[in-house]
């Protein structure tokens, strides 16, 4: 009989179109340089199930979300998803190539994954809330006034 306590499998992502291809172009331009960032960014982005722009839920880590997390290693974490160009971590923005970027896009909250650091070691963390950025310059919030929010509880 096989152990499966150390291959748990990885819990199912969702992945808009844009954020699909921006990353997967991500991915390939940086392939030669940083190889292992890469191949692991692909290795997420073929397991997601590509949605429509607009289809993936608020509680869904997207490019840009701000994601409240409970690491293995310590007390919850608040970060934000970022493209490596826009990465501070003194600010909380984490790059997607990293490996706790990679493993954080797609999931939802209230999801756990493990996940592999650069130096080897396994962990594991539990998303606890996502939330997304303000919509810039669509001039909405001028034409319309705000809908009610809901919120869910997890």
């Amino acid at each position: 009989m096989q152990d499966n306590t150390k291959t748990r499998r990885k819990p199912n992502i969702r992945i808009s179109q844009s954020d699909h291809a921006r990353l997967s172009a991500l991915a390939s331009t940086v392939a030669v340089r940083n190889p292992e960032a890469s191949d692991e960014l692909l290795a997420e982005l073929e397991r997601a199930r590509i949605v429509a722009d607009g289809s993936v839920s608020a509680d869904t880590v997207q490019m840009g979300s701000s994601v409240t997390f409970k690491p293995d290693t310590g007390d919850a974490k608040t970060v934000t998803l970022v493209f490596p160009g826009d990465a501070d971590i003194s600010a909380g923005k984490v790059s997607i190539l990293t490996p706790i970027g990679t493993a954080l896009i797609g999931l939802p909250a209230g999801q756990s994954i493990m996940w592999t650091a650069r130096d080897g070691r396994r962990h594991e963390l539990l998303v606890l809330a996502v939330n997304q950025p303000a919509p810039e310059g669509d001039g909405a919030d001028r034409l319309a006034p705000a809908s009610p929010t809901i919120t869910a509880s997890v």
